[in-house]
């Protein structure tokens, strides 16, 4: 289960390894709770369950080789297969090999920093839109992880899709639907079961797969028959080519991306502002150095493109956020061939798991991991630390290709509502860790939203 530091909330992890019923069990309610303690402790840490082996990394050096240095001796786990690909097909976060790499090709400039400040106008806006509501609200008790499902959607909505976007609320719970299920899916990987076995939730899940996909593949259509030009991420990928083969996507592949980034890009953003709401309620004085940032940064005007570079605290609290919270808390891998890891060797077959949440509060690597402290995320403090010991978008060849869309978001959202509301946890309420492929608040995130006065 979840608990509550002296500080805040997180996963109190298993002391000893789960017996095979109970980490099934657990498998299915909440994944990140069969880690045990130990993850949190050693560098390394192996077992072997259902006849597979098992490896977790937590070594910034074995991190680095597994995910960089020897990336092609392993691919996707089964598991994040079985989980995703229903839903996103092919797509830069399911796909492998040569398929992978040329849709990297293709996609890549169009994420570049510079590219995506451009769409800064769009995200104050969307962020703009949810200030108005909350001011609307009058004081009122909001669930702060569904409004930033609904702003990080909006901001989608905006950029990428243009006037052709489908229903936010349908999409939220299109998602919620597909992703509630998945630690079935997970069990099940772990016990090595056949796909085709039914589970709870199994046919809402497929309903909500097949609507997404419906919608995506019309909008794709009329968007292809439309002779206007447009200025949003849907039109670059439509014009996007592999600069290696002149490769285009077609719309089964626009369609695979396109879900990946309404599903996986901007649920992960809006994790990452609740669990920064969350932290900022819990350190007030944080909040307010955030909001004279902001004021020196603007000079008390709009916010745009130009401001981004200048919120540097802003973005150490959203960084440090991410550390204790990481929306994508676990990258899993399989070997595709025998491969020697450090001192570790693993056969075909093996899974390693780099256990991101548990990298993030390694006893080795992080003093007092468990405590907020933006000022890890100093320049100097980043100097001095491992690169690998730190992963919110992953590492290596597919480390996360919206990264710098999800900072410039996230740092536009978070500067926009601070310096407008003093959002605050209801009393005595404690989140629950729950991940289901991301991690999430368990029962939202309630807040009461008073418009700043000062």
């Amino acid at each position: 289960m979840t608990t509550l530091s002296p500080a805040l909330a997180r996963v109190d992890p298993p002391s000893e390894p789960l017996d095979a019923f109970r980490l099934l069990r657990t498998a299915v309610r909440n994944p990140i709770e069969i880690w045990p303690r130990a993850v949190y402790r050693e560098r390394v840490y192996r077992r072997r369950f259902a006849g597979r082996d098992v490896a977790f990394f937590c070594d910034p050096d074995l991190i680095r080789e597994t995910l960089v240095d020897r990336a092609d001796a392993f691919q996707k786990a089964d598991t994040m297969r079985r989980a995703l690909r229903p839903a996103l097909g092919d797509a830069l976060l399911t796909a492998e090999g040569a398929d992978w790499r040329w849709q990297r090709r293709a996609a890549s400039p169009i994420f570049r920093h510079e590219r995506i400040l451009a769409f800064a106008p769009q995200m104050v806006a969307a962020a703009e839109t949810t200030r108005e509501r909350w001011l609307a609200a009058g004081g009122a008790e909001l669930d702060v992880a569904r409004e930033m499902m609904l702003t990080t959607y909006d901001v989608i909505v905006r950029t990428m899709l243009g006037h052709d976007g489908i229903d936010a609320e349908r999409v939220e719970h299109a998602v919620n639907d597909y992703l509630d299920p998945l630690g079935w899916v997970i069990a099940m990987s772990i016990a090595r079961l056949p796909r085709w076995l039914p589970h709870p939730g199994r046919l809402r899940s497929d309903r909500a797969r097949r609507f997404l996909r419906r919608e995506i593949v019309g909008m794709i259509a009329k968007r292809r028959g439309a002779p206007e030009a447009r200025d949003d991420l849907l039109a670059l990928l439509l014009a996007a080519r592999d600069p290696e083969t002149g490769h285009a996507m077609s719309d089964r592949d626009l369609a695979d991306n396109i879900l990946t980034f309404i599903t996986a890009g901007h649920e992960t953003t809006a994790l990452a502002l609740t669990w920064t709401f969350y932290l900022l309620d819990r350190r007030p004085e944080a909040a307010e150095r955030i909001r004279a940032e902001i004021e020196q940064v603007t000079g008390g005007g709009a916010l745009s493109a130009e401001h981004v570079a200048g919120l540097a605290y802003t973005r150490q609290v959203l960084q440090e956020a991410m550390r204790l919270y990481p929306p994508a808390a676990v990258v899993v891998r399989e070997a595709v061939r025998p491969v020697r890891i450090g001192a570790e060797e693993l056969p075909a077959g093996a899974q390693v798991y780099i256990p991101i949440y548990a990298v993030h509060r390694h006893e080795l690597l992080w003093e007092a991991p468990d405590v907020f402290d933006p000022e890890r995320f100093a320049p100097e403090a980043v100097k001095a630390r491992h690169r690998y010991a730190y992963l919110p978008f992953g590492a290596g060849p597919r480390i996360c290709i919206g990264m710098s869309f999800a900072m410039i978001e996230g740092l536009l959202i978070l500067a926009t509502l601070l310096r407008a509301t003093r959002p605050s946890l209801r009393a005595g309420f404690e989140p629950e860790l729950r991940l289901r492929v991301t991690l999430r608040p368990g029962r939202g995130m309630p807040m009461r939203i008073a418009p700043r006065r000062d």
